[in-house]
């Protein structure tokens, strides 16, 4: 805990002093830019205080997107100066480029702004992925579904872009939609003052979803009462059936350290069997962690999120390391997976190695 909270610390001394020694400017505007740089990833620590609910809302959503966003571009800074760095430890970059060069810094600037350009625009591109899932189970008829996570509606995702999502759900014209968690980012004072409760109402269809992480932060309490006012049917360790042929099961999220075992739940839903019934068995889980359970349950397919696979690279080869499946399609014994990595995403608005997508998933009767 003591090295993650000093990292941040360590790389912003780290890109201070880099910034001090390359541009070309009078002292005073070198201490401006480095000042507001380092002013915009503190006010980070404000918006996790909820000390952003206190302004009109323009502005606090302005600040959101100014503090969440310098935590990337400070990354990426860090990173291109590494590089740098190290070209200079092995000879192939002169100390000048380094040291008061305007070149230099007008060259990381282009870079900069544009990687963080193609990534906001890779992030608006919703990319729609689709799945097919085929069970020798009897099945009223094919079902499509339309199957979302990490909206982090709030701040950042405002009503707006809700409903445009909900245009894209809508579009597919679905049997069902499932949300794998987070819906809600953290506040929910923009999430009430905007409305949003309305705008999942013009879904066409019935919305199942299980809690995720960011309705822990919250409030539990005050995101399920959203849930209910949107017309969601939240599932908490509890399943429901779909024209005896579906079974759908929410899990609380694992931040609840209390939460039912999945086996548990299998076992009081008759229509499970272990796998073994007529009924075709879907999870909503919205970490995927331990995901043997589901494959011991026997499950027939889980839909999770939470990672959004690190949303900008390398990130995502820390998420692909540290979960069994950080993203995609993955199976375990006749136990399919989906995880996604979200619609929407947490902080600045910027995919780069990654994408914002939704699924459409056909579930059918092998014939």
């Amino acid at each position: 805990m003591i090295l993650f909270m000093a990292l941040p610390l360590l790389g912003g001394a780290y890109l201070s002093w880099h910034l001090w020694t390359l541009l070309p400017l009078h002292p005073l505007w070198r201490s401006l830019i480095i000042g507001l740089l380092i002013g915009s990833f503190l006010m980070l620590f404000l918006n996790f205080g909820r000390r952003f609910d206190a302004l009109p809302l323009p502005v606090a959503q302005t600040c959101y997107e100014v503090s969440t966003s310098s935590v990337f571009i400070m990354l990426y800074l860090v990173l291109l100066f590494l590089v740098l760095d190290f070209g200079r430890l092995v000879h192939l970059v002169p100390r000048s480029w380094l040291y008061q060069n305007g070149i230099t810094s007008a060259v990381i600037l282009v870079f900069i702004y544009g990687i963080f350009l193609y990534g906001n625009i890779h992030y608006k591109n919703k990319v729609r992925v689709a799945l097919e899932l085929t069970t020798k189970k009897q099945l009223a008829k094919d079902y499509r579904v339309v199957m979302l996570s990490d909206l982090h509606i709030g701040y950042h995702n405002p009503r707006k872009e809700l409903a445009r999502w909900v245009d894209l759900v809508n579009a597919e014209h679905p049997d069902l939609v499932l949300i794998a968690g987070d819906i809600i980012d953290g506040p929910l004072r923009p999430i009430v003052e905007e409305r949003m409760a309305e705008e999942f109402h013009r879904l066409q269809a019935p919305v199942y979803a299980c809690l995720g992480n960011h309705e822990y932060y919250a409030g539990s309490p005050e995101a399920q009462q959203f849930y209910r006012d949107a017309g969601i049917h939240l599932l908490i360790d509890e399943s429901a059936v779909i024209d005896s042929c579906l079974v759908i099961t929410g899990r609380d999220d694992r931040t609840n350290m209390r939460r039912n075992p999945l086996q548990e739940l299998v076992s009081e839903t008759p229509l499970y069997r272990r796998g073994q019934g007529e009924a075709f068995s879907i999870v909503l889980d919205h970490q995927p962690y331990n995901l043997e359970r589901a494959e011991q349950a026997g499950v027939d397919f889980q839909l999770s999120g939470h990672t959004h696979r690190g949303q900008v690279w390398p990130i995502s080869w820390i998420t692909d390391h540290v979960y069994e499946c950080s993203w995609g399609s993955h199976q375990r014994g006749n136990t399919r997976y989906y995880v996604s990595s979200g619609i929407g995403i947490w902080g600045g608005k910027f995919r780069i190695g990654t994408q914002s997508e939704y699924v459409v998933a056909t579930i059918r009767t092998e014939k």
